[in-house]
């Protein structure tokens, strides 16, 4: 029973955890040069921290075609790149988003290829798809992600930020599920996501069927953000401080327990018990584990041990 459920484990691993070297854009880590994008803007600010930006600050970030594909494109590039530990994500210029770039739906979601009602249709749900991977790729990258929002997230910011494992705003900061508004039912991860993230179904009914603005305030209270900071200034330092702190302890461990938190999240306790048992049976046998059991013996801090790249 337990060599299959290690096979199991193994094959839903490889599926999930690695992504395909025919979509790769590696990060180089011996010339220090990082991919270039039309809609991110890529950064190492601190050792082994990774900054995406949002990088659409005339269109207040609004997503367009090509960030919808790149960010699947950067973050199985950040999935194989041994020398990021943590990623921070946030958005350049007034705003974190506006959402999807209503234009661009108009022109690809609202006319889809296809001869008939059927062919229209299948069309149309491949595009979904190729959407929803573009939030899914986060959840799926090892390495955990703490985004930063500032001033307004909304609509397919909403699905973002709830793919991510840690969520930060400054005060400014205000959230909206919009697609109601706009005639559609959210479909690339709000509707599934928010409501394991707040806990609350009556609150999450309550947002997405009016459309309502959340502010920082409410936002952090029911558990949407972990932390508000006074500005946009103090968020980023902030969440680059925590990245850090993640970014200084074992990678076997952290990545190990962001993918554990992952699975457990949608099983059963039985089968999260089984799945852990099963992982740590080859990762307990990780030198990292020596090292920081003699750290904490010695007194000594994590971001003392040197551990090896994963």
């Amino acid at each position: 029973m337990l060599i299959c459920a290690l096979r199991t484990a193994l094959i839903q691993g490889s599926r999930v955890w690695h992504p395909s070297f025919r979509t790769l854009r590696a990060m180089s880590s011996t010339s220090g040069q990082l991919p270039n994008y039309e809609t991110l803007l890529v950064s190492r600010p601190r050792e082994n921290v990774l900054h995406v930006e949002l990088n659409r600050p005339n269109k207040m970030n609004a997503m367009n075609q090509a960030f919808w594909r790149e960010m699947v494109e950067c973050f199985n590039a950040i999935a194989a790149d041994t020398d990021c530990r943590a990623v921070v994500v946030s958005g350049a210029g007034k705003c974190f988003t506006a959402g999807i770039d209503l234009m661009e739906m108009a022109s690809n979601v609202l006319q889809p290829e296809g001869d008939d009602a059927a062919r229209m249709a299948w069309n149309l749900r491949r595009k979904i798809c190729e959407y929803q991977e573009s939030f899914t790729v986060i959840e799926k990258c090892p390495k955990p992600v703490l985004v930063a929002v500032h001033g307004a997230c909304i609509g397919g910011g909403v699905d973002l930020i709830t793919a991510c494992d840690i969520r930060f705003c400054s005060k400014d900061a205000w959230f909206q599920v919009k697609e109601v508004d706009i005639g559609l039912a959210a479909d690339v991860g709000t509707l599934q996501r928010l409501p394991k993230v707040i806990g609350s179904q009556s609150l999450v009914s309550e947002l997405v069927y009016t459309a309502r603005k959340m502010m920082s305030d409410e936002a952090q209270s029911c558990g949407l953000v972990g932390r508000v900071f006074p500005d946009k200034e103090t968020l980023i330092e902030g969440a680059l401080d925590m990245a850090s702190e993640i970014a200084s302890r074992s990678p076997v461990a952290v990545q190990g327990t962001k993918i554990n938190m992952v699975y457990s999240r949608d099983h059963g306790v039985p089968e999260g018990l089984h799945y852990i048992a099963t992982w740590n049976m080859s990762m307990l046998q990780t030198t990292d584990l020596m090292k920081s059991a003699q750290a904490a013996l010695e007194k000594k801090s994590p971001k003392d041990v040197v551990y090896s790249k994963l």
